[in-house]
């Protein structure tokens, strides 16, 4: 049977909708929100029936008839960290996602909230998979060199783990047989160590881990940080350096990837030390996960729209293929991952997790 699954994917002024049948894409669309009504509500939840309605009123137009839909599935953002999978939505992921009980205020957490509103509607079950916060983090990878403190993880998990799946299935394996280093280089860029199915450890996009990213500084030594932000004296300015302002823009005053690498490769000397910068740390990050994995690596899998570009793929294959195959993904496979997971449930080859509120890992498991 080719399940029919609508799947939503809120971004900052618009939604991405797709509706599948069976892993047969049959509708796509990209809805924009006006920004300005948009900052008229005081809340990312407060969006929920604007947004609601615009996606209603192209999905109309488009001839969508939901009432044939066997699932939704929407972004999960908002939740506290779980281990992968498809989740069920219920009361208490609501609950979570409606207030952002990560602490993070993302449009994403409007996804489960919308599918919940179209499951309720026409009975149907709503899901959320492999959400912003998917933890499989082992032990060692949690720890840092101050008490009380431990690492976070925010990654790019839905394409991480579904460029595995796709590339396992691809090539007559399964996930949770292989071991990989998956990356997703984009806006932001996630580098990822994958054990039998567990993504074990990977970069905080979110903390400012990981490479230099277009909006975003990477990695930097605490102390130069901790000086930085004195000498800048605005705690939210540095802050932003992480996810924002960092990177390409801190440099050269864009986050246009396709800017930077077409003038890096016309012989622009201030993008092109950048650009190959960036690179580098990608390539170091690698390595890092390679050596997680203890050189067992069956594959080092490149996702995300930054992949497009040869050279990034070349400089990358020509460092790292000594370590293992070197495949390219580009783009990603976000709307293609949530109808993915909904089939995996429907068709009885996992089975739905419940999401239980609490984080999947805490300090006391440890004695701390």
């Amino acid at each position: 049977m080719a399940y029919k699954i609508l799947t939503i994917n809120p971004g900052s002024t618009s939604t991405k909708v797709g509706c599948f049948e069976g892993e047969t894409e049959i509708f796509t669309v990209n809805v924009s929100h006006d920004a300005d009504q948009l900052k008229e509500f005081a809340t990312i939840s407060d969006q929920l029936p604007y947004r609601k309605e615009t996606i209603l009123m192209e999905l109309e137009k488009a001839g969508i008839d939901l009432s044939t839909i066997d699932a939704f599935v929407g972004r999960g953002g908002g939740l506290l960290a779980v281990e992968g999978g498809t989740y069920e939505v219920d009361e208490v992921l609501l609950s979570h996602a409606v207030k952002g009980a990560n602490g993070v205020q993302h449009p994403a957490q409007l996804g489960s909230q919308i599918a919940n509103e179209f499951a309720v509607q026409y009975n149907k079950p709503a899901f959320v998979v492999n959400p912003p916060d998917t933890d499989e983090l082992c032990l060692y990878a949690r720890m840092t060199g101050i008490k009380g403190v431990y690492r976070n993880v925010h990654l790019h998990a839905l394409n991480l783990k579904e460029t595995a799946i796709r590339h396992s299935e691809a090539n007559g394996a399964k996930y949770e047989d292989k071991n990989y280093v998956v990356c997703h280089i984009g806006g932001g860029i996630s580098i990822s160590a994958h054990q039998k199915g567990k993504m074990i450890d990977g970069n905080d996009i979110v903390g400012g881990e990981g490479p230099m990213a277009p909006t975003r500084c990477g990695s930097i030594p605490a102390a130069e940080m901790i000086r930085y932000a004195y000498k800048c004296g605005d705690q939210k300015e540095a802050l932003s350096l992480t996810t924002k302002t960092g990177g390409f823009v801190s440099h050269l005053g864009t986050s246009d990837a396709l800017e930077v690498s077409t003038k890096a490769a016309e012989g622009d000397e201030t993008c092109a030390r950048i650009w190959n910068t960036m690179i580098y740390q990608i390539i170091r990050y690698i390595g890092a996960m390679a050596a997680v994995l203890h050189g067992e690596v069956d594959g080092i899998l490149l996702g995300g729209g930054m992949v497009h570009n040869k050279d990034l793929v070349k400089q990358i294959t020509d460092s790292c293929s000594w370590i293992a195959p070197v495949y390219a993904y580009p783009g990603e496979f976000e709307l293609e991952a949530m109808a993915a997971g909904a089939i995996r449930v429907l068709s009885g080859q996992e089975t739905a997790k419940k999401y239980t509120g609490k984080p999947v890992w805490s300090p006391e498991e440890i004695g701390e």
